[in-house]
Protein backbone atom coordinates (compact mmCIF):
# COMPACT_ATOMS: atom_id res chain seq x y z
CA UNK A 1 0.00 0.00 0.00
CA UNK A 2 1.26 3.22 -1.21
CA UNK A 3 1.49 5.95 2.00
CA UNK A 4 0.59 9.50 1.21
CA UNK A 5 3.58 10.72 3.41
CA UNK A 6 7.25 10.06 3.96
CA UNK A 7 9.67 9.03 7.28
CA UNK A 8 11.55 12.77 7.75
CA UNK A 9 8.50 14.74 6.09
CA UNK A 10 7.25 18.08 7.58
CA UNK A 11 3.59 18.07 8.28
CA UNK A 12 0.95 19.96 10.04
CA UNK A 13 -1.00 17.23 12.82
CA UNK A 14 -4.51 17.77 13.96
CA UNK A 15 -4.20 18.20 18.24
CA UNK A 16 -7.25 18.65 20.01
CA UNK A 17 -8.95 21.30 17.80
CA UNK A 18 -5.85 22.76 16.30
CA UNK A 19 -2.84 22.33 13.90
CA UNK A 20 0.60 22.10 14.72
CA UNK A 21 3.96 21.31 12.80
CA UNK A 22 5.58 17.79 13.25
CA UNK A 23 8.15 15.67 11.47
CA UNK A 24 7.43 12.17 10.91
CA UNK A 25 9.55 9.73 12.56
CA UNK A 26 8.35 6.13 11.42
CA UNK A 27 5.46 5.50 8.73
CA UNK A 28 3.53 1.76 9.22
CA UNK A 29 0.64 0.51 7.79
CA UNK A 30 -1.43 -1.62 10.57
CA UNK A 31 -4.07 -4.38 10.20
CA UNK A 32 -5.25 -6.52 12.81
CA UNK A 33 -1.92 -8.56 13.38
CA UNK A 34 -0.09 -5.45 14.11
CA UNK A 35 -2.15 -3.08 15.26
CA UNK A 36 -0.99 -0.80 18.66
CA UNK A 37 -4.09 0.72 18.98
CA UNK A 38 -6.78 -1.50 17.66
CA UNK A 39 -6.91 0.83 14.55
CA UNK A 40 -6.05 -0.64 11.16
CA UNK A 41 -4.49 1.53 7.82
CA UNK A 42 -1.56 4.00 7.48
CA UNK A 43 -0.49 5.46 11.02
CA UNK A 44 2.27 7.74 11.76
CA UNK A 45 4.80 8.15 14.34
CA UNK A 46 4.86 11.98 14.74
CA UNK A 47 7.60 14.58 16.98
CA UNK A 48 5.89 17.72 17.46
CA UNK A 49 8.26 20.78 17.13
CA UNK A 50 8.76 22.66 20.41
CA UNK A 51 6.93 19.63 22.11
CA UNK A 52 8.96 17.38 24.43
CA UNK A 53 9.42 13.83 23.24
CA UNK A 54 6.79 12.70 25.89
CA UNK A 55 4.09 13.83 23.78
CA UNK A 56 5.30 11.39 20.58
CA UNK A 57 2.69 9.50 19.17
CA UNK A 58 1.40 7.30 16.65
CA UNK A 59 -1.38 9.01 14.65
CA UNK A 60 -3.40 8.32 11.66
CA UNK A 61 -3.32 9.49 7.82
CA UNK A 62 -6.60 11.29 8.76
CA UNK A 63 -5.04 13.74 11.49
CA UNK A 64 -2.16 14.66 9.09
CA UNK A 65 -1.72 17.67 6.65
CA UNK A 66 0.95 18.53 3.85
CA UNK A 67 2.93 21.33 4.94
CA UNK A 68 1.59 23.76 2.38
CA UNK A 69 0.56 27.64 2.13
CA UNK A 70 -3.37 26.44 2.30
CA UNK A 71 -3.38 24.22 5.60
CA UNK A 72 -0.66 26.84 6.83
CA UNK A 73 -3.14 29.53 6.60
CA UNK A 74 -5.84 27.03 7.84
CA UNK A 75 -3.65 26.93 10.93
CA UNK A 76 -3.51 30.06 11.60
CA UNK A 77 -7.07 31.02 11.26
CA UNK A 78 -7.93 28.05 14.14
CA UNK A 79 -5.18 29.02 16.15
CA UNK A 80 -6.63 32.82 15.87
CA UNK A 81 -10.18 31.39 16.78
CA UNK A 82 -8.77 29.41 19.84
CA UNK A 83 -7.03 32.69 21.16
CA UNK A 84 -9.86 34.82 20.72
CA UNK A 85 -11.32 32.03 22.66
CA UNK A 86 -9.37 31.14 25.87
CA UNK A 87 -8.68 35.36 26.20
CA UNK A 88 -12.45 35.64 26.32
CA UNK A 89 -12.88 32.63 28.81
CA UNK A 90 -12.53 34.42 32.49
CA UNK A 91 -15.23 36.87 30.82
CA UNK A 92 -17.78 34.08 30.11
CA UNK A 93 -16.76 32.90 33.98
CA UNK A 94 -17.73 36.61 35.15
CA UNK A 95 -21.35 36.16 32.75
CA UNK A 96 -22.62 32.91 34.34
CA UNK A 97 -21.86 34.92 37.97
CA UNK A 98 -24.02 38.24 36.20
CA UNK A 99 -26.80 36.08 34.85
CA UNK A 100 -27.28 32.97 37.72
CA UNK A 101 -27.35 30.17 35.10
CA UNK A 102 -25.68 28.72 31.98
CA UNK A 103 -27.63 28.13 28.40
CA UNK A 104 -29.23 25.04 28.42
CA UNK A 105 -26.67 22.98 26.68
CA UNK A 106 -23.92 24.06 29.11
CA UNK A 107 -21.56 25.45 26.94
CA UNK A 108 -20.30 28.83 26.65
CA UNK A 109 -19.25 29.15 30.75
CA UNK A 110 -17.14 28.06 33.20
CA UNK A 111 -13.73 29.14 34.69
CA UNK A 112 -11.12 29.93 33.06
CA UNK A 113 -8.11 27.49 33.12
CA UNK A 114 -4.66 28.37 34.30
CA UNK A 115 -3.16 25.21 33.04
CA UNK A 116 -2.40 27.07 29.70
CA UNK A 117 -4.03 24.64 27.40
CA UNK A 118 -3.22 24.67 24.15
CA UNK A 119 0.69 26.06 25.08
CA UNK A 120 3.74 24.69 25.02
CA UNK A 121 3.18 25.03 29.21
CA UNK A 122 -0.43 23.56 28.82
CA UNK A 123 1.07 20.01 27.21
CA UNK A 124 3.66 19.78 29.71
CA UNK A 125 1.27 19.24 32.16
CA UNK A 126 0.07 16.59 33.87
CA UNK A 127 -2.51 14.55 31.82
CA UNK A 128 -4.41 13.64 34.68
CA UNK A 129 -6.02 16.80 35.33
CA UNK A 130 -7.19 17.40 32.04
CA UNK A 131 -11.35 17.62 31.41
CA UNK A 132 -13.11 15.82 28.14
CA UNK A 133 -11.75 16.70 25.02
CA UNK A 134 -14.27 17.66 22.13
CA UNK A 135 -12.95 16.31 19.11
CA UNK A 136 -14.55 17.38 15.88
CA UNK A 137 -14.88 15.99 11.99
CA UNK A 138 -14.10 18.71 10.21
CA UNK A 139 -14.38 18.23 6.83
CA UNK A 140 -11.64 19.52 4.18
CA UNK A 141 -14.60 21.53 2.38
CA UNK A 142 -15.45 23.56 5.22
CA UNK A 143 -11.35 23.77 6.11
CA UNK A 144 -11.14 25.28 2.89
CA UNK A 145 -13.69 27.36 3.39
CA UNK A 146 -12.26 28.61 6.89
CA UNK A 147 -9.45 29.69 4.94
CA UNK A 148 -10.87 31.24 2.37
CA UNK A 149 -12.76 33.51 5.04
CA UNK A 150 -9.90 34.67 6.85
CA UNK A 151 -8.06 35.54 3.62
CA UNK A 152 -11.19 37.25 2.72
CA UNK A 153 -11.47 39.52 5.88
CA UNK A 154 -8.29 40.00 7.24
CA UNK A 155 -5.78 39.99 4.02
CA UNK A 156 -8.35 41.36 1.29
CA UNK A 157 -10.03 44.05 3.47
CA UNK A 158 -13.53 42.39 2.62
CA UNK A 159 -16.64 41.99 4.97
CA UNK A 160 -20.06 39.56 4.82
CA UNK A 161 -22.70 41.65 3.82
CA UNK A 162 -25.27 41.60 7.04
CA UNK A 163 -28.10 40.57 7.31
CA UNK A 164 -27.39 37.28 6.21
CA UNK A 165 -30.25 34.85 4.90
CA UNK A 166 -30.32 32.31 6.19
CA UNK A 167 -29.23 33.05 8.93
CA UNK A 168 -27.93 31.39 11.96
CA UNK A 169 -31.45 30.84 13.20
CA UNK A 170 -32.58 29.71 10.28
CA UNK A 171 -29.93 27.50 9.60
CA UNK A 172 -30.12 25.55 13.12
CA UNK A 173 -34.01 25.13 12.56
CA UNK A 174 -33.18 23.63 9.23
CA UNK A 175 -30.80 21.16 10.65
CA UNK A 176 -33.70 20.55 13.29
CA UNK A 177 -36.38 19.52 10.94
CA UNK A 178 -33.37 17.84 8.94
CA UNK A 179 -32.53 15.29 11.62
CA UNK A 180 -36.34 14.74 12.73
CA UNK A 181 -37.24 13.50 9.00
CA UNK A 182 -34.16 11.47 9.17
CA UNK A 183 -36.13 9.11 12.26
CA UNK A 184 -34.69 6.00 12.72
CA UNK A 185 -31.69 6.66 10.14
CA UNK A 186 -29.64 8.68 12.43
CA UNK A 187 -27.41 7.29 14.83
CA UNK A 188 -28.22 10.32 16.98
CA UNK A 189 -29.19 9.92 20.49
CA UNK A 190 -32.48 10.54 21.41
CA UNK A 191 -33.39 13.71 19.05
CA UNK A 192 -36.58 14.18 19.72
CA UNK A 193 -35.38 15.00 23.39
CA UNK A 194 -32.12 15.86 22.95
CA UNK A 195 -32.01 18.57 19.69
CA UNK A 196 -34.28 21.40 21.00
CA UNK A 197 -31.37 21.50 23.60
CA UNK A 198 -28.62 21.67 21.12
CA UNK A 199 -29.71 23.80 18.99
CA UNK A 200 -31.03 26.33 21.43
CA UNK A 201 -27.31 25.55 22.78
CA UNK A 202 -25.63 26.67 20.07
CA UNK A 203 -28.09 29.84 19.60
CA UNK A 204 -27.65 30.79 22.56
CA UNK A 205 -23.79 30.69 22.74
CA UNK A 206 -23.24 32.18 19.54
CA UNK A 207 -25.67 35.18 20.42
CA UNK A 208 -23.04 35.41 23.79
CA UNK A 209 -19.48 34.81 21.82
CA UNK A 210 -19.77 36.09 18.26
CA UNK A 211 -18.72 39.67 19.91
CA UNK A 212 -15.94 38.49 22.33
CA UNK A 213 -15.00 35.21 20.27
CA UNK A 214 -15.71 34.85 17.23
CA UNK A 215 -14.97 38.60 14.69
CA UNK A 216 -11.20 39.55 13.65
CA UNK A 217 -10.35 42.84 14.49
CA UNK A 218 -11.19 44.25 10.83
CA UNK A 219 -15.15 43.10 11.67
CA UNK A 220 -15.65 45.27 14.63
CA UNK A 221 -16.22 48.34 13.36
CA UNK A 222 -19.47 46.33 11.15
CA UNK A 223 -20.71 44.95 14.28
CA UNK A 224 -20.51 47.92 16.54
CA UNK A 225 -23.01 49.14 13.66
CA UNK A 226 -24.63 46.36 13.51
CA UNK A 227 -25.44 46.42 17.15
CA UNK A 228 -26.51 50.42 17.16
CA UNK A 229 -29.14 49.56 13.99
CA UNK A 230 -30.44 46.23 15.60
CA UNK A 231 -29.98 46.57 19.59
CA UNK A 232 -29.04 49.55 21.41
CA UNK A 233 -29.82 52.28 18.68
CA UNK A 234 -32.16 55.15 19.17
CA UNK A 235 -34.52 54.11 16.52
CA UNK A 236 -34.81 50.31 18.09
CA UNK A 237 -38.44 50.00 19.88
CA UNK A 238 -37.84 48.10 22.98
CA UNK A 239 -38.64 44.69 23.06
CA UNK A 240 -37.87 44.53 19.45
CA UNK A 241 -34.17 44.26 19.57
CA UNK A 242 -32.62 41.39 17.41
CA UNK A 243 -30.12 38.60 18.74
CA UNK A 244 -26.53 38.53 16.54
CA UNK A 245 -27.79 34.58 15.16
CA UNK A 246 -30.96 36.44 12.92
CA UNK A 247 -27.89 38.76 11.88
CA UNK A 248 -25.12 36.56 10.65
CA UNK A 249 -24.99 33.52 8.70
CA UNK A 250 -23.03 30.40 8.57
CA UNK A 251 -19.84 32.06 7.96
CA UNK A 252 -19.43 33.08 11.89
CA UNK A 253 -21.48 30.03 12.72
CA UNK A 254 -18.50 27.69 11.43
CA UNK A 255 -16.19 30.14 13.08
CA UNK A 256 -17.83 29.19 15.91
CA UNK A 257 -18.63 25.47 15.88
CA UNK A 258 -14.47 24.91 14.88
CA UNK A 259 -13.78 27.04 18.63
CA UNK A 260 -16.28 25.19 20.61
CA UNK A 261 -13.73 22.57 22.00
CA UNK A 262 -11.44 24.89 23.24
CA UNK A 263 -14.65 26.90 24.98
CA UNK A 264 -15.35 23.07 26.13
CA UNK A 265 -12.11 22.44 27.19
CA UNK A 266 -12.61 26.09 29.20
CA UNK A 267 -16.40 24.70 31.19
CA UNK A 268 -18.06 22.39 33.61
CA UNK A 269 -19.41 20.16 31.30
CA UNK A 270 -18.65 16.21 31.63
CA UNK A 271 -17.80 13.63 29.73
CA UNK A 272 -21.40 12.61 29.00
CA UNK A 273 -22.63 16.18 27.78
CA UNK A 274 -19.35 17.02 25.80
CA UNK A 275 -19.59 13.26 23.66
CA UNK A 276 -23.56 14.23 23.13
CA UNK A 277 -22.67 17.48 21.94
CA UNK A 278 -19.68 16.56 19.78
CA UNK A 279 -22.15 14.06 17.98
CA UNK A 280 -24.62 16.38 17.58
CA UNK A 281 -22.31 19.36 15.82
CA UNK A 282 -20.54 16.68 13.81
CA UNK A 283 -23.41 16.02 12.03
CA UNK A 284 -24.23 19.70 11.91
CA UNK A 285 -21.18 20.08 9.99
CA UNK A 286 -21.92 17.30 7.42
CA UNK A 287 -25.02 19.36 6.72
CA UNK A 288 -23.63 22.54 6.46
CA UNK A 289 -21.07 20.70 3.99
CA UNK A 290 -24.66 19.30 1.97
CA UNK A 291 -26.31 22.71 2.00
CA UNK A 292 -22.85 24.57 1.36
CA UNK A 293 -24.04 26.28 -1.91
CA UNK A 294 -27.63 28.02 -0.09
CA UNK A 295 -25.62 28.92 3.32
CA UNK A 296 -21.92 29.96 2.18
CA UNK A 297 -21.33 33.24 0.14
CA UNK A 298 -19.22 32.52 -3.18
CA UNK A 299 -18.10 36.44 -3.02
CA UNK A 300 -17.74 38.49 0.13
CA UNK A 301 -18.42 42.75 -0.02
CA UNK A 302 -15.50 44.84 -0.84
CA UNK A 303 -15.05 48.06 2.13
CA UNK A 304 -14.68 51.22 1.45
CA UNK A 305 -11.44 53.45 1.93
CA UNK A 306 -13.43 55.49 5.02
CA UNK A 307 -14.17 51.68 6.91
CA UNK A 308 -10.45 50.56 6.31
CA UNK A 309 -9.40 53.83 8.38
CA UNK A 310 -12.48 53.46 10.85
CA UNK A 311 -10.78 49.80 11.15
CA UNK A 312 -7.40 50.49 11.95
CA UNK A 313 -7.44 53.47 14.08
Amino acid sequence: MSLSYSVGERVLCYHGPLIYEAKILKAEVWDESNTKTSAVGPHFFVHYKGWKQTWDEWVSITRLLKYDETNVALQKALTNQASAAAASSSGAAKGKSASGGTSTAGMGSGRARKDGRGTKRGREEDDSHRKPEMKLNVPEVLKVQLVDDWEAVTKNNQLVPLPRKPNVLDILQEFKDHVIKMGKQTSLRDPELILPTITSGLQVYFDRSLGANLLYRFERPQYAEIRKTYVTGPKVVVGQEKEMSAIYGAEHLLRMLVSLPQMVANSTMDGESVGLVKDYVNELLVFLVDERSRFFLTEYESSSLQYQNISRS
